[in-house]
C-alpha cells in the first residue's frame, strides 16, 4: 500500500452537485498542491466538467455512466475495469454513496479514504466519521468536511475560501453572451438565478424575483440577467415576462456551466436561490444574496463576508424537503424589498471597501525604492 508521502496516481470521485464541487474546492486545490507532480483522475458525472475546467487541479477525466438498468451495469462494469487498468494508488471519495466506495473496492485501489457512513465503513481503507447527535447528522460546513478527507490522504489542511478557474474558450463564450445581450464594459447588470436543481422548495417565488428585477432596473440602474439551466428555460421566462421588459432573459444556446463562470464573475451583483451560481459568486467574490428555504444554511457556511443570507425563521423549517407539503411559507415570508434592501447593502459596502484602498496606499506612502 502506497504512503502518503508516495502517491502518484489519485482518483478522485466529485460531489454530484454543482454547489458541492465549489464547496470541495479547497480540498481539490490542497490535493494538487501537495500532489504536484501525480496523475490526478476525476469521477464525476459529465455536466461537472466544465465547472472543474481551467482549475488546474486534475489531469484526466472520468464519467459516470448515464444508461440505466442491464446498459447501465454493462457501462459501470467497463468503468471499474479501465480505474482497475489504471492502478490508482489512491482514492479520495468525496460522495457519501456506497457506489462510490464499492467502485474504487472492485477496481483494486490500495487506499480508500472518505466518511464511513450508508453501509460502506468496510469498504474503506481509511475510515473518517461524520459528527453525529442523538443518531442524526449534525450539521456542519461541508467545505471542511472534504478537506479532512484530502488531508487523510496527506494533502495540507487547506485555505477554506472557495476558489474558481475560468478557460480561454469559457472567457470568450461568456464575452459572447455579454455582446449578444448588450451587457457589460458601461452597462453594469446583476445576474438573477430563479431556479434550483434540488426541487421546488428551494425556490422562491417567480412574481418576486420579477419584482426584484424590476427594482434592480429602476432603483439601481442594474441591468438584470436571469440565467439558469437547460431545464428551467420556462422559470427564467415566466420570470422576465412578470418583470415587464426590464430584465434580459438569458437562454441562449451558449448559456452553459462554463459561460456562466465569465457572467457571473463580472457582475455587479448576484440573487439567487440556494443553488450552485450561489457558490459560483462566493469563489469569485461577487456581491451575493441568497433566499434559503428548505436547507439548513449550516450545511453551506463559506464565512464569505461578501453575501447576505435570507431566511425565514418558521417552525416547519428547515426541513430539507425537495417539495413543500405545506404552503411554502419559508419562501413566503421573505418579501423583494428585503432582498432589494440587502443588495443595496452589499453594493454600499462594496463601494466603501473600493474607497477605502487608494485613502490606505495614501496614508502607508509610496512603496520603497528597490534595494531601498
Amino acid at each position: 500500500m502506497a504512503s502518503k508521502s508516495d502517491l502518484r496516481r489519485i482518483l478522485v470521485v466529485l460531489p454530484n452537485w454543482v454547489g458541492d464541487v465549489l464547496l470541495a474546492s479547497p480540498a481539490l486545490a490542497a490535493l494538487r498542491q501537495r500532489f504536484a507532480a501525480a496523475h490526478i483522475a476525476f469521477l464525476m458525472r459529465p455536466h461537472l466538467a466544465d465547472v472543474v475546467a481551467g482549475c488546474g487541479w486534475h489531469d484526466r477525466e472520468l464519467f459516470w455512466p448515464a444508461a440505466r438498468g442491464p446498459r447501465g451495469a454493462w457501462a459501470l462494469r467497463g468503468l471499474i475495469a479501465a480505474i482497475r487498468a489504471d492502478a490508482f494508488d489512491a482514492a479520495a471519495l468525496l460522495t457519501n454513496s456506497l457506489r462510490s466506495a464499492l467502485v474504487a473496492w472492485l477496481a483494486r485501489i490500495p487506499r480508500r479514504a472518505g466518511y464511513a457512513r450508508d453501509g460502506r465503513g468496510w469498504l474503506l481503507t481509511d475510515r473518517l466519521r461524520p459528527l453525529r447527535r442523538n443518531g442524526a447528522f449534525v450539521p456542519t460546513p461541508i467545505t471542511p468536511y472534504y478537506a479532512a478527507i484530502v488531508e487523510r490522504l496527506g494533502a495540507p489542511a487547506p485555505d477554506l475560501r472557495l476558489r474558481l478557474g475560468v478557460t480561454p474558450a469559457q472567457e470568450a463564450a461568456a464575452r459572447a453572451l455579454r455582446e449578444h445581450y448588450g451587457i457589460g464594459g458601461e452597462r453594469r447588470y446583476a445576474v438573477v438565478n430563479p431556479g434550483a436543481a434540488f426541487g421546488a422548495a428551494k425556490c422562491w417565488l417567480p412574481e418576486r424575483f420579477a419584482a426584484v428585477c424590476r427594482g434592480l432596473r429602476r432603483g439601481l440602474d442594474l441591468t438584470p440577467v436571469i440565467v439558469g439551466g437547460p431545464g428551467e428555460h420556462a422559470l427564467m421566462r415566466a420570470v422576465a415576462e412578470k418583470a415587464g421588459g426590464e430584465a434580459v432573459c438569458c437562454v441562449s444556446p451558449g448559456t452553459t456551466l462554463g459561460s456562466l463562470k465569465g457572467l457571473i464573475r463580472d457582475a455587479s451583483v448576484l440573487v439567487c436561490n440556494d443553488s450552485g451560481p450561489r457558490h459560483y459568486g462566493v469563489a469569485f467574490g461577487v456581491p451575493t444574496v441568497t433566499i434559503f428555504g428548505p436547507t439548513d444554511q449550516r450545511w453551506t457556511d463559506t464565512g464569505y463576508n461578501g453575501e447576505v443570507k435570507l431566511q425565514a425563521a418558521v417552525d416547519c423549517g428547515p426541513c430539507q424537503l425537495r417539495t413543500c407539503p405545506l404552503d411554502h411559507r419559508c419562501m413566503r415570508q421573505i418579501g423583494e424589498e428585503q432582498v432589494l434592501a440587502a443588495v443595496r447593502g452589499l453594493l454600499r459596502d462594496r463601494a466603501a471597501g473600493e474607497q477605502e484602498q487608494p485613502a490606505l496606499v495614501a496614508a502607508l506612502g509610496p512603496p520603497p525604492a528597490p534595494g531601498g
